[in-house]
């Protein structure tokens, strides 16, 4: 993975991620930029497979501070995800279940070219999400003392 410019964090919080993918991303020039910028937003971003396609939707990129006509581009238009035939096919295959969803984890640049992790996901009950809340306290208290103990 290159330089991560956005991440959704509260994927990983409200679903159980299961396969994780990397695809390219069809973009216009001045998003390009504007992503370069960091001016991307994943936040309630998702995947969907139309035509035999693979679609990102919801997706947030602010126009490009330096140029005149700001109008012209739609901040959250559908853009459309670089995935081999084999790979679109095996999502379609998992969005059938009950559920399962496919969500953006990280947008970053790779040997100059702009990808997306996305991964297959179920939602969570609130239950599960304050089990992984406990968890990670649990965790952190754990390494704490590890720490304190080493010093």
């Amino acid at each position: 993975m290159g330089a991560i410019v956005a991440t959704n964090r509260q994927a990983s919080h409200k679903y159980h991620l299961f396969d994780k993918y990397e695809a390219g991303i069809a973009l216009r020039g001045n998003e390009v930029k504007s992503i370069r910028e960091g001016r991307i937003n994943l936040k309630d971003s998702f995947v969907r497979i139309l035509k035999g396609e693979a679609f990102l939707f919801n997706c947030h990129i602010s126009p490009y501070s330096h140029i005149a006509d700001i109008r012209a581009s739609d901040p959250t238009r559908m853009r459309k995800l670089l995935l081999k035939k084999s790979e679109i096919d095996r999502l379609a295959g998992q969005l059938s279940r009950k559920g399962h969803t496919v969500v953006p984890l990280a947008i970053y640049f790779k040997k100059g070219l702009a990808k997306v992790e996305i991964a297959v996901a179920r939602g969570k009950q609130e239950f599960d999400k304050r089990e992984t809340i406990r968890r990670r306290i649990a965790e952190r208290e754990a390494q704490r003392a590890m720490k304190r103990r080493h010093s």
